[in-house]
């Protein structure tokens, strides 16, 4: 160590940068964080919104709210790739029927249904993660395995 490297202005600056390094460092992590929280909030929005536009398409037609029902929970399971029960299904399915009820009381032109299809939609949202420990829109994340590519 040399009489330069122990003056107090070195000693001053290098911990200085440190602590820009470190403060770098966190804010880079904070932003990362920020950033998939972020993504995964637009993705979940346009899930949302995809499959409520699924389902209104699939009850348009229906004649009462039962059948409408029936339909919402069909292309519900299709979406979702449920082509057979459980009881753990079946309890999703049951609990999202209040939003079915009220979005078809919102196609068929019920004024301000209550509770609105958002607020049923978000009843449902907080029930599906206060019981599953997972966000409800996570089922739509599905694992697409490679497939070789062939060459004929």
């Amino acid at each position: 160590m040399t009489v330069v490297d122990t003056l107090p202005v070195l000693r001053a600056l290098e911990a200085a940068a440190g602590h820009a390094e470190t403060a770098e460092r966190q804010y880079r992590q904070e932003a990362a964080q920020r950033i998939a929280a972020l993504e995964q909030e637009r993705a979940f929005a346009y899930r949302r919104l995809g499959l409520v536009r699924a389902l209104s398409d699939a009850m348009a037609a229906a004649e009462d709210e039962p059948v409408a029902v029936a339909c919402g929970l069909a292309a519900l399971r299709a979406k979702l790739g449920w082509a057979t029960d459980s009881e753990a299904r079946d309890e999703v399915a049951v609990r999202f029927a209040p939003v079915l009820q009220a979005l078809f009381r919102s196609l068929t032109g019920e004024d301000e249904p209550d509770p609105s299809p958002q607020a049923a939609l978000a009843d449902f949202e907080g029930w599906y993660v206060e019981s599953r420990g997972t966000p409800f829109w996570s089922l739509f994340d599905r694992y697409m395995p490679e497939t070789p590519l062939v060459d004929f």
